[in-house]
């Protein structure tokens, strides 16, 4: 009978838990080794990531102040989270518009320039990666930008739109809710050149030439049809790396907006987003039930976009 089974399942593909989980244990002990040397990663990786992110769904379903022990309460935090946090939903939508611009943006603005700048020297190449790379390692960077978008006269922006005669009084830039969220982006893209640009850097340095030569000989005539078909495939795992750190950094924009606003809360709500109204929650509010349920809603909408990347990096390599 047992041989049957195995007939059966090898023609069918399909397996059972049971057969999956041998498999699987098969490989960890044939490959032992391997696992050992991933056994510190591993351990940390667990212990303050995956250990976090399922205590944090458990919570989720809690009432918990921190003071007094978690208590069971369902979904509530769920229905209070969609159906009557409207500062939320203003997050919500802060967060997508600053996700589907910064995003993109900044994705597609690291491929372009490291893809510019890899066909020159290596001390030319090195200087160009330096000054691009720069700003996302300024730490006092948002000191500059408060002093050129500051609301008094002494504003470089007031200073040379009253000096033009195009405004007669200074504009609170950074307060008015009409300024605030294209501000906040036109700064996250000045400093969107960071770990994305060096990968991408990396990948370009480490395409084999023969590719090139073997694509001219089978009819690619320019840079854009190499471009297509020969770099973006073999960057696969490159742009899937990119891709992750994009969408990262747009869904979990709290700090620079924070530095650059120098207040946890704008005006209006204008530039709120998930994770300032997670911090409220959690390190204010000290609600850490509901602030857990923002986390998990957060995570999952993460999870999802970096699936609609990973279908599409794999239709661009077919």
């Amino acid at each position: 009978m047992s041989s049957v089974a195995e007939v059966t399942t090898r023609q069918t593909g399909r397996y059972s838990l049971r057969d999956r989980l041998v498999r699987v244990l098969k490989q960890i002990y044939r490959d032992r080794e391997c696992y050992l040397f991933l056994l510190p990663f591993g351990t940390i990786f667990t212990l303050f990531t995956v250990v976090p992110v399922i205590m944090s769904i458990g919570l989720s379903f809690t009432h918990f102040n921190m003071l007094q022990p978690a208590r069971f309460i369902g979904i509530n935090n769920y229905l209070r989270l969609f159906l009557e946090d409207d500062v939320f939903l203003i997050a919500v939508k802060n967060t997508l518009i600053y996700a589907a611009i910064t995003g993109p943006l900044s994705y597609l603005g690291c491929f372009v320039l490291a893809w510019f700048i890899n066909d020159f020297k290596p001390a030319v190449r090195a200087f160009l990666a330096l000054l691009f790379y720069a700003p996302s390692i300024s730490g006092n960077a948002f000191m500059i930008w408060t002093y050129i978008f500051s609301g008094d006269t002494y504003g470089v922006v007031n200073g040379v739109l009253m000096h033009w005669g195009i405004i007669t009084q200074p504009i609170q830039w950074l307060i008015d809710p009409r300024f605030i969220m294209p501000i906040c982006i036109v700064v996250v893209l000045w400093m969107s050149l960071g770990t994305s640009f060096l990968v991408f850097i990396a990948g370009l340095q480490g395409l084999d030439p023969q590719l090139f030569e073997a694509g001219a000989i089978d009819g690619v005539r320019n840079r854009w049809q190499e471009l297509w078909y020969i770099t973006l495939p073999q960057m696969k795992g490159h742009l899937m790396f990119g891709a992750i750190i994009a969408i990262t950094n747009s869904f979990t924009a709290a700090s620079a907006i924070t530095n650059l606003v120098q207040d946890s809360l704008t005006t209006d709500y204008a530039a709120h987003t998930i994770v300032q109204h997670l911090q409220d929650y959690g390190t204010v509010r000290f609600d850490m039930g509901y602030a857990c349920a923002i986390a998990v809603v957060l995570f999952f909408a993460m999870v999802v976009c970096q699936r609609v990347i990973q279908k599409l990096l794999d239709r661009m390599g077919r």
